[in-house]
């Protein structure tokens, strides 16, 4: 169990977030997560929910509200159990949770330990234990809550222990001389306090240590624009005196700068001639080559290279006036970073200032943030450390700058949305872009113009020729059937097809038979597949899809292993999770955006047979039985509804791969196919 207040209010348990329930019930929560374990009496919770106002029934709804949190803190405890997280006080409760379940726990713990370490004389340790606390900041705490009563009990006092910390630690870091290690978090607290003016003059004085007086200066204005305008007051001592250290500084730096510190061309450019970009100079490009080894068995894919060359080689007919940009998608392992890395290395050495790779973490718990991004493309660009800006809009603006007018191949793999690719676009018409992602990046063929690329399985003689290159030799007489059967068992997923090679290749003794018998296996179907040691298994790449759903869409897809045959409708999807079709249809785009599933014509929506397995496992240890009875009996009306009015709604599946999708458990209610008709039995 996980638990997060230092930003938006969020429940985990293992990879799966947790409902915290209706408004009320979140503004109980927060308050007892920020008192740390304090108790927190009844009149305490009555009041923050209703002022003064409360109904006659407010005990009892916070008593129902405290019984929904202990549940959903620790779903085994049985009727009128206390249990050990929720516990009553007094005539009030105090929440118990720990440094290993609570963020907040968390970063107390570390800012007792740096402050520890202090008196301890240690202050490197120190100052490690407070940047990791102060990382565990991810907002405003209990975001969410809007402009709530708990809101204004919750917030201040938890900011006032992130200025706290982010002071100390600052001051710290100049001692040290490690000004720019406090950098990120220091600017996470300006902006909770963005009229806090000892926050803003530290970060002033961190800057200007730093060596980023610019950026400095410019912290003074922003603030002092904000406090003008909506408290019509003047920045204070403390700002003011910051302001003073900042020129000061900066006139000492101007005039005891030697000229040997200004970067050299190489090119017999005068370097006291170069425009200066932010707070650093340009420097030259250096030819960048990063693009990682190609794997030596790709096979197939004619169809999109064919687009891929296509476009490749008309990129400069016409008057292009920005990058050619390609973005491709497809769900998790159907080789989408293998066939754009494999093209990038066809055309690499056409261009001629180099190639640029960067992963963006898109498929993961934290995305790359931007500026990282951005900074790690500067300095392969050959952009010194202490050259490289720490403003956004500075990096944005370097990194344009340099890569103006250039022909760079950048390859940007698994990006999360277009927020996150835009700033890492070349400035010149002559680059070329690559993009990975899960999900169609419709923003960036809208306003970038790029061109979108659908990445689907391969068709079975290119699976058959994909399995066959990767395995050790076989005996003619169980090849062919034995390799059909697996590929069709993999629903033709290369990443699943490269696993099975895989297990085959390093133990001789397991026959494909014997991997065929295991996949024949509904139940443990994705236990066929085994990750873990740096392999990245089909039950892994569709988490990370499933993680980024939101609590009803995470539910339908769930309960769509309870459908039956090749791709379902609407209609039927709304029965089987209860709800009307306008939201079901928003839920199942939700998953057609994560590409677990695929959108036909006439608003059907099907998914890959491992995929379904997945969607299984999760039915089967997250809800349940009563909620898969329930869904089953109203899929089971729904389809009897359609049979009464003699429009049967599921058709013979001519594909055998998409058919062992819709296998079903025993002892589930199941519609079984027969010819043109259906008939209905429990089993």
């Amino acid at each position: 169990m996980r638990i997060q207040i230092l930003g938006p209010l969020r429940i985990w348990r293992g990879d799966v977030e947790l409902d915290a329930g209706p408004w009320q019930q979140r503004c109980v929560l927060a308050l007892m997560l920020a008192r740390g374990g304090s108790p927190v009496s009844m009149a305490e919770l009555i009041d923050l929910l209703w002022a003064d106002n409360p109904p006659a029934s407010a005990v009892n709804v916070i008593h129902k509200y405290v019984g929904a949190l202990r549940r959903l803190l620790e779903p085994e405890l049985t009727a009128r159990a206390q249990g050990s997280w929720l516990i009553r006080h007094g005539n009030g409760y105090r929440l118990v949770a720990g440094p290993d379940h609570l963020d907040l726990a968390a970063f107390r713990r570390q800012v007792d330990m740096a402050r520890r370490s202090l008196r301890e004389h240690r202050p490197d340790d120190a100052l490690d234990h407070y940047i990791q606390g102060l990382r565990l900041w991810q907002g405003p705490p209990g975001d969410g809550l809007a402009e709530s009563t708990a809101a204004s009990v919750v917030r201040p006092a938890l900011e006032d222990e992130l200025f706290e910390a982010a002071m100390e630690a600052a001051e710290l870091a100049m001692r040290r001389n490690q000004p720019a290690r406090v950098l990120p978090v220091l600017r996470r607290a300006v902006g909770l306090g963005p009229l806090n003016e000892p926050i803003h003059a530290l970060l002033m004085r961190t800057l200007a240590a730093a060596g980023q007086q610019a950026e400095a200066l410019s912290v003074f204005q922003a603030v002092r624009d904000r406090l003008t305008d909506e408290l019509g007051i003047d920045p204070g001592s403390s700002l003011r005196e910051a302001y003073r250290q900042v020129l000061n500084q900066s006139a000492a730096a101007a005039e005891n700068r030697p000229k040997a510190e200004l970067p050299r061309t190489g090119r017999g450019v005068n370097p006291e001639r170069i425009e200066p970009v932010g707070s650093a100079f340009l420097t030259p490009l250096v030819r960048p080559a990063q693009l990682p080894p190609e794997l030596p068995n790709f096979f197939g894919r004619k169809a999109e290279l064919s687009t891929l060359t296509g476009l490749f080689e008309n990129r400069c007919r016409g008057e292009r006036t920005s990058p050619l940009i390609v973005a491709m998608d497809g769900m998790g392992g159907v080789g989408k970073s293998t066939l754009a890395l494999h093209f990038a290395s066809r055309i690499a050495e056409r261009m001629e200032d180099g190639h640029l790779y960067l992963y963006l973490r898109g498929n993961e718990t934290e995305a790359l943030p931007v500026g990282d991004a951005l900074r790690s493309l500067l300095h392969a660009l050959g952009v010194p450390a202490q050259r490289i800006p720490d403003t956004f809009d500075s990096l944005v603006g370097m990194y344009r700058s340099l890569t103006a007018r250039k022909n760079l191949l950048i390859l940007l793999d698994s990006a999360r949305d277009v927020s996150q690719v835009r700033p890492l676009l070349p400035n010149s018409a002559e680059s070329v872009v690559l993009v990975t992602s899960r999900t169609p990046l419709v923003g960036l063929a809208a306003f970038e113009g790029a061109h979108l690329l659908h990445v689907d399985v391969p068709d079975m003689p290119e699976a058959h020729a994909l399995l066959e290159r990767r395995l050790p030799p076989l005996p003619p007489e169980l090849r062919d059937e034995l390799i059909d059967e697996v590929i069709t068992a993999c629903g033709r997923l290369p990443l699943a097809l490269a696993i099975v090679a895989a297990r085959i290749s390093a133990r001789p003794h397991l026959s494909p038979a014997a991997v065929a018998a295991e996949l024949r296996d509904d139940e443990g179907l994705l236990g066929a597949f085994p990750g873990g040691h740096g392999v990245s298994d089909p039950r892994t790449a569709f988490a990370w899809s499933y993680q980024r759903l939101s609590i009803g869409a995470a539910r339908l897809f769930r309960l769509s292993s309870l459908a039956l045959g090749p791709d379902v409708s609407v209609a039927a999807y709304a029965s089987l999770a209860g709800l009307d079709p306008r939201k079901t249809r928003e839920l199942l785009r939700e998953l057609s955006e994560v590409a677990l599933f695929q959108e036909h014509g006439a608003g059907r929506f099907s998914s890959h047979v491992l995929v379904k397995a997945y969607a299984r496992e999760l039915c089967a240890k997250i809800d349940t039985e009563q909620d898969r009875d329930e869904a089953t009996s109203r899929l089971l009306q729904h389809y009897q509804q359609l049979q009464r009015t003699g429009r049967p709604e599921i058709a013979p599946d001519p594909d055998p791969a998409a058919a062992r999708g819709g296998r079903r458990p025993s002892g589930a209610a199941r519609v079984l196919q027969r010819g043109d008709g259906m008939v209905r039995r429990r089993t």
